[in-house]
């Protein structure tokens, strides 16, 4: 116990416990190679260093200044907490078993207590620190403003540290048989003292500021108080037989001291009232305190002494003027001491949270030592916030949900936006809408109609051109035939192209069914027009009903209970931002809620830290309620405007015509699709066909130009045994076929066959054209042209050619005839079973075939 020479109350400072050496870098290297592996052992010798000197350091720092020893009892303290979840220190197998610490009684030097436990080295630095502060505080200058203020806030950083061993340590180390200065009665005992100490800081400070009486008198009273807390604590088991008789003693006298003092301050605060008669009572019941107190305060300090009988003689002097007053002016009845109420406190220190002091979460050392309980403690905790996080966002989510179909239902916003004409149609009618726009709308439809007419009418064309090539052939043939009878030998022209002329047929026939399908189809786009013609208006919206105002107003409201409606909207998208704002910020508080540090800090229970942690959470749940409570309030409100505002807009007439308008965009969209596909099948259908006129038409060409060839042999031929020509044998002489420039010779001998012998023909006929001679018309939709195949001259029987080494091709990449040995003998018949479906089988439809749209054969 000591006492500044300046300081009019006596205060006490606790001496620090004092320990013996121990070295923990052995043991705890040891622990981390057999443990966790010797590459995380050489990792941590920094960290087991770093320790190892604060140890060494704490051992030695007698002779240093309070605030060096305290900083370095922080530090270790913190160092103790991350060694506390990684190195288990105890005799177990598999434990730190060879390292045990040694501390002795700061009260009774004699007593120690060795236990191979950290709990013991964590209450005993707590403890000291608890003892530094109060040595800071006490020797501080409390005669100045700033010495008092330091003192007072010394005692109450004291009383926390005493308080965090009571709650955290001191339970633990007293289990493994600790000294009694670090039981929890002792840390309380110390703690209550400390805070006496920090409130009688503040009583020194209120008496030299001058204050009123009254509160002087309540502060006084909180300082006895705490006094009165820790004497019974000294007086109770087991440390009335533990601490110095003088501790007692002078514990004692401070609460008779600081009572007395709140009675003093009362009477006073009385007499200014003229209440003398409890002013009276007052102090007689401090006196009688102090004289009690006076007593049994053997061994205390004699300033204490003297500031006790000093306020004893004041308040002798103050009873004695109270009684002359009374009996000679006032004349009251003395109240029994029984009757007076109990002096009230009040309290202005509170122990210093020491749990932020030393906190080790933010340092660094064994980082990178993690236990498997640690992790499993870990994962629980985030079960905890997953469950909180998934509870709260699906919170957040169904009251999205609930406000978009309540206001679906209502209609809302589209009704205002309507009536304000930014009225936008459902989103997938809009898109089908502009789809059909895209492809040139109903308007649209004439000029592809024209183009399945020019279509049809270049097929009918090529078709005719056809016809007539093998028509023609056939005429030369026939004259040829009855000219010369039966010298004549080559097979019929109608023998060979019977089966083009079939094909031609059918050709003819799909053409005469497409024209009809091409009829239905002009008919239904005419018939279907006006349906159709909704389609065409840009933007469509225009061509959809609009709310308007009522023609005639009652009361002329409208425009309030819009405004109204208008304003309750815009309140819940406010709502529904801040609902955004609120999962993203659970979101970002789960991604930095990381308590490993804390975990790993190892300060007070799991449980108690995850349920601290934990209540971070507490603020942003609240606020969700908040904001689903007062979203289900805006809705009803919103409701009971609606109802309103339908009522005066008439909103289901509006509702009927405007599906009604939905309903026939919808058909429009419906039967332009319907007429567009078929107008697509029939184009698709006359391009292939074209394709498969073509390739006839060049088979025809072929056989028309090998039939000319051959007809001009045969006339050579027939001519030459009519002349009784004979040719050599070598080959070299032969029948030259005369120019028009050069006489004939044969024709003297056969005048007559010169006469009916029809023109030869002399080339291949040319290209397809226009029979106009007009070139062929364009078409916006590109075809792809044709393109004659490559073929060798078809062999006829009696001709000087060589017959192809391969038979022809048509298109689809088979032998033009089965069974083939020229180009048109031994040619079957078309199967009926082979012969193509018309191209229509529903009226104003192209069917598509197997594998793909029909290919006339």
């Amino acid at each position: 116990m000591s006492s500044p020479a300046t300081s009019v109350n006596v205060m006490l400072a606790v001496h620090e416990k004092k320990t013996t050496p121990v070295d923990l870098y052995r043991p705890l290297r040891l622990y981390i190679s057999s443990t966790f592996s010797e590459r995380d052992a050489q990792n941590a010798d920094d960290d087991l260093a770093a320790v190892r000197q604060m140890r060494s350091d704490l051992e030695n720092s007698s002779s240093s200044s309070p605030d060096s020893r305290r900083d370095l009892l922080i530090s270790y303290s913190r160092a103790l907490a991350l060694i506390e979840p990684r190195f288990p220190i105890s005799p177990d197998r598999g434990h730190v078993s060879s390292l045990a610490f040694t501390w002795y009684d700061a009260f009774k030097p004699s007593k120690k207590a060795t236990q191979n436990s950290i709990h013991l080295e964590r209450a005993a630095v707590l403890f000291n620190l608890g003892a530094v502060y109060s040595q800071i505080a006490l020797a501080a200058d409390r005669t100045a403003e700033k010495g008092l203020k330091q003192a007072c806030n010394a005692f109450q950083s004291a009383a926390g540290s005493f308080a965090f061993l009571r709650e955290n340590v001191a339970g633990k180390a007293a289990a493994g048989g600790a000294t009694v200065d670090v039981s929890p009665e002792s840390a309380a005992m110390l703690e209550k003292l400390m805070l006496a100490q920090a409130q009688e800081c503040f009583f020194e400070k209120v008496i030299g500021d001058g204050k009123p009486p009254g509160l002087c008198s309540k502060v006084a009273r909180q300082v006895g108080l705490y006094y009165e807390e820790a004497y019974a604590t000294l007086n109770a088991a087991p440390l009335n037989q533990h601490f110095d008789k003088t501790w007692v003693s002078h514990v004692q006298l401070k609460a008779a001291q600081f009572y007395g003092e709140a009675c003093y301050r009362c009477a006073l605060e009385l007499h200014e009232k003229e209440e003398i008669a409890e002013e009276i009572a007052r102090l007689k019941i401090g006196i009688s305190a102090l004289a009690d107190a006076k007593k049994t305060s053997k061994g205390v300090a004699a300033p204490l002494l003297d500031a006790v009988s000093r306020l004893e003689a004041n308040m002798n002097r103050n009873l004695e003027r109270a009684v002359k007053e009374n009996d000679r002016v006032y004349l009251m009845r003395i109240p029994a001491a029984s009757s007076l109420s109990a002096l009230p406190g009040a309290s202005l220190v509170k122990p210093t949270p020491m749990a932020e002091v030393l906190d080790a979460s933010k340092e660094r050392l064994f980082s990178g030592l993690i236990p498997d309980g640690s992790m499993k403690a870990l994962s629980k905790y985030t079960e905890m916030v997953d469950d909180i996080i998934r509870t709260q966002a699906e919170k957040l989510q169904q009251g999205s949900e609930i406000t978009r179909v309540k206001l679906k239902e209502m209609d809302l916003p589209d009704s205002i936006l309507s009536l304000e004409g930014n009225f936008s149609m459902p989103l997938e009618l809009k898109e089908d809408v502009e789809a059909v726009q895209i492809s040139g709308g109903p308007a649209g439809l004439e000029s592809e109609l024209q183009q399945l007419r020019d279509l049809r009418r270049v097929n009918q064309e090529l078709l005719v051109q056809t016809e007539e090539l093998l028509q023609k052939e056939a005429s030369e043939d026939t004259q040829f035939r009855t000219q010369f009878g039966t010298r004549w030998t080559r097979p019929q022209s109608s023998t060979l192209t019977k089966n083009l002329q079939d094909r031609l047929n059918r050709f003819a026939a799909n053409l005469k069914q497409a024209a009809d399908s091409d009829g239905r189809i002009e008919r239904a786009v005419k018939d279907n027009y006006a349906l159709m013609a909704i389609l065409d208006h840009r933007p469509i919206e225009s061509a959809l009903p609009s709310l308007a105002r009522p023609i005639m107003s009652l009361d002329g409201n409208e425009d309030a209970i819009v405004g109204a409606l208008k304003q309750s909207l815009r309140q819940l998208e406010a709502l529904g931002a801040q609902r955004a704002g609120l999962e993203d910020m659970l979101k970002e508080m789960k991604r930095k809620d990381d308590i490993l540090p804390k975990l790993m800090a190892g300060t007070g229970s799991q449980d108690d830290l995850f349920k601290k942690e934990i209540k971070k959470y507490d603020q942003i749940c609240e606020d969700i309620a908040h904001n689903i409570e007062a979203q289900e309030q805006l809705l009803l409100q919103i409701q009971a405007q609606n109802d309103e505002f339908a009522a005066i807009f008439n909103l289901e007439d509006y509702k009927v015509a405007r599906e009604k308008s939905y309903k026939q965009i919808a058909a429009a969209i419906a039967k332009y699709r319907e007429i567009k596909d078929n107008i697509n099948e029939g184009l698709k259908f006359y391009v292939t066909l074209q394709d498969a006129i073509n390739n006839v038409r060049q088979q025809c060409s072929d056989f028309v130009m090998t039939r000319n060839i051959q007809c001009r042999e045969m006339i050579e031929e027939v001519q030459r045994q009519i002349a009784g020509f004979n040719f050599s044998s070598d080959g070299k002489s032969g029948y030259k076929y005369p120019s028009s420039s050069q006489p004939n010779p044969q024709r003297t001998a056969s005048p007559q066959l010169d006469q009916q012998s029809p023109p030869l023909p002399s080339q291949h006929q040319p290209p397809y054209s226009h029979p106009t001679g007009e070139p062929r018309p364009a078409y916006s939709q590109p075809y792809p042209p044709y393109a004659a195949p490559q073929q060798p001259p078809y062999h006829v029987p009696g001709s000087q050619y060589q017959q192809p080494q391969r038979p022809p091709s048509h298109e689809y990449g088979q032998p033009a005839y089965p069974g083939w040995r020229g180009p048109y003998y031994n040619t079957p018949q078309q199967q009926p079973g082979q012969h193509p479906q018309p191209p229509y089988t529903i009226p104003g439809h192209y069917p598509p075939h197997q594998g793909g749209y029909y290919r006339p054969q």
